[in-house]
């Protein structure tokens, strides 16, 4: 998923877009973008074996601003009035017409 996220460009190390192959070394800043938002962890330590969450949590530190960010964008989106399309079987005529000038086509 990782190498995934970096062909992506979901990632920076220290202010660069990070390669796949690139290493990550213990006091390395990054910039993480998913779904979820946008997260700046400090790298903490590095471990050679895959464990437990809470030993991965050990290794990095997300920092505050990163923190509260997140939790701003989590109540914007909270608050947002949610619009429900159901479509019922394939557009009409009339309808593709609309999405099609939606669309900008």
């Amino acid at each position: 998923m990782a190498e995934r996220a970096c062909e992506l460009g979901r990632i920076e190390s220290n202010g660069h877009l990070a390669k796949p192959a690139r290493e990550v070394k213990v006091g390395d800043k990054l910039k993480i973008k998913n779904d979820g938002g946008e997260f700046l962890v400090d790298v903490l330590g590095l471990s050679e074996i895959r464990g437990p969450a809470p030993v991965a949590q050990a290794l990095y530190h997300e920092t505050d601003a990163s923190r509260e960010a997140r939790q701003k964008l989590k109540e914007e989106r909270r608050t947002m009035t949610q619009f429900d399309f159901t479509f019922e079987g394939r557009p009409s005529k009339r309808d593709r017409r609309v999405i099609n000038r939606l669309r900008g086509r």
